[in-house]
């Protein structure tokens, strides 16, 4: 399967996670620990949903770039990439949603 745009993104940060911190937004957050990294994701989710709301297309677009941006460093510091989310999705498909979510009550 040839590179997509998400795998090329993947490549790119974990290139640029032992830059120098001055000149790479990605060393810099990455330097700041998986705590950190998890906080800018959740904030690119909230400011996505508010874009959302906002029924503002070319926002909601730039906000959901930020968030996938955040989601594939934090795949990166966990040591995983798209194909995990692609394997999960596959998995999951043909489940319904609300039978996959109960499976994964306590």
């Amino acid at each position: 399967m040839s590179e997509d745009r998400f795998d090329r993104l993947i490549a790119r940060i974990a290139a640029n996670r032992d830059a120098d911190p001055a000149t790479s937004y990605v060393a810099k957050l990455t330097g700041k620990g998986r705590a950190k990294i998890a906080q800018k994701l959740g904030e690119e989710a909230v400011e996505t949903v508010i874009a959302a709301m906002g029924d503002n297309s070319t926002a909601i677009v730039g906000e959901a770039a930020d968030l996938i941006f955040h989601l594939a460093l934090l795949l990166v510091d966990a040591g995983l990439d798209f194909d995990d989310i692609r394997a999960e999705l596959e998995r999951r498909e043909g489940v319904s949603g609300l039978v996959e979510k109960a499976s994964r009550q306590d």
